[in-house]
């Protein structure tokens, strides 16, 4: 059957990518027949109603799933085809209440000019009451026009089938949550992120840079059972009173949360076995400060101090020495981790940023134990930032003669050394002057 999906008109490169990762997820085969990044209509073809909920159900991106009743260039072309596809159809929904829609995308039409759309298909005979809330049957007409074009480029009759997560943006809204700091992800991408991850009931997450627990919530919202770490104790402790516990109490998810702890991704305390079955993750770019991991500068190992007849790293104050650390070794870094930790299907989703020119464009991190499912980008005005999702391969597909690619380590003193991404980023990614000619 073929059905007709309702985007958002926003983060367009991730809403493929959604519904890719929910039909994969519920192993539900989908066919897409027409998708154009640049509109709002997406063609699939699903097996059946069931998967079309389905798949919408938890989608953030979507609107809505409606069962295709026909498609032109014209309404003459578009009448044509719901007659000759539903004619069939009408007879079930002959007495049952219902209503119409009209969903122009780039143009408007008058009450009048609705009225008059609506009425050309009392040919499907529908005898019901009307109701413009709850009806049993919802038939909605799309538009798609030019910009300043009032006659569309295409049309399309759908019937609802069913609505999509996205009203739960209110909810999940940072505006309304009690502990934040300035790096918490934004409520809409971090549930898109835990999508795209395959969060859902009955699975172990984890995000090694949790933060304020922005990704853990978001995954635990879809049934998993999430938990976070952080090199930054502060996070992790909370303020005032408010922690990451908090906000899984605030979302009545508390039953979801597993637990929080202090830890560098390259000193972590988990047990090594691979029984993850999601990593997400925003890790940091370095731009407020430098990258920092666990250690000493130099190497060595520092003699215990003593504080009032107690090891000063033993007390709850106790602030870790810190050590520079290269981006691109951090992202490496994060994929090892994903291969020893990750179940055989388990999926990674991490985001990097990136200036939009080929200085310091940032090779995407591979690993031979982990393929590539998504590549989707978030575009600012003079960088982007992508979100990268892998799958942990079986033993048995892995190419070992496809090493994993080796990050250049720390090769400079200061932050900028490390990391070519914070350099431009504080030039303002203004070109570099051109070489001077010789006299």
């Amino acid at each position: 059957m073929e059905y007709l999906v309702r985007f958002v008109q926003m983060h367009e490169s991730f809403r493929k990518a959604e519904l890719e990762a929910m039909a994969d997820l519920y192993g539900i085969n989908m066919d897409f027949l027409h998708y154009n990044q640049y509109s709002p209509h997406c063609i699939i073809r699903l097996p059946n109603e069931d998967a079309a909920c389905r798949i919408t159900g938890r989608s953030v991106l979507s609107k809505g799933i409606y069962e295709l009743w026909g498609s032109g260039s014209t309404y003459t072309e578009l009448h044509q085809e719901v007659k000759r596809r539903t004619s069939n159809l009408w007879h079930l929904y002959k007495s049952s209440s219902f209503k119409f829609e009209i969903q122009a995308y780039q143009a408007k039409r008058s009450l009048g000019e609705q009225d008059a759309l609506i009425q050309s298909f009392r040919y499907t005979g529908f005898e019901g009451p009307i109701r413009l809330k709850d009806p049993e049957q919802t038939f909605c007409i799309f538009e798609e026009c030019e910009w300043g074009v009032k006659e569309p480029t295409r049309v399309y009759l759908g019937r609802l089938v069913a609505g999509s997560s996205r009203p739960i943006l209110d909810t999940y809204t940072l505006k309304k949550r009690k502990y934040l700091s300035t790096t918490s992800m934004d409520s809409e991408l971090a549930l898109i992120t835990a999508n795209l991850t395959q969060a859902a009931a009955g699975k172990l997450f984890y995000d090694p840079f949790a933060g304020t627990g922005s990704f853990p919530i978001a995954c635990a919202h879809f049934g998993a059972v999430s938990m976070g770490s952080d090199i930054d104790g502060r996070a992790v402790r909370g303020k005032n009173g408010v922690n990451i516990l908090t906000n899984f109490q605030q979302y009545n998810l508390e039953d979801k949360y597993l637990d929080s702890f202090i830890a560098d991704l390259t000193h972590t305390p988990l047990r090594s076995a691979r029984f993850l079955d999601g990593i997400i993750c925003d890790p940091p770019y370095g731009v407020r400060e430098g990258l920092k991991v666990l250690g000493s500068k130099d190497g060595g190992k520092k003699e215990i101090h003593w504080v009032d007849g107690k090891a000063a790293h033993l007390q709850s104050h106790y602030i870790p020495p810190k050590k520079p650390y290269s981006f691109e070794a951090m992202l490496c870094d994060i994929l090892e981790f994903a291969a020893m930790y990750l179940v055989d299907g388990g999926r990674l989703s991490l985001w990097m940023p990136t200036a939009n020119d080929e200085e310091v464009e940032l090779e995407t991190p591979m690993h031979p134990c982990l393929e590539i499912v998504s590549i989707c980008v978030q575009a600012f005005n003079k960088w982007s930032r992508r979100l990268l999702t892998y799958r942990r391969l079986r033993h048995e597909d892995v190419k070992e003669a496809q090493p994993a690619r080796q990050a250049r380590r720390e090769e400079g003193s200061t932050a900028n050394d490390l990391n070519s991404f914070r350099k431009r980023y504080f030039e303002g990614f203004k070109e570099p002057p051109p070489p001077l000619k010789e006299a």
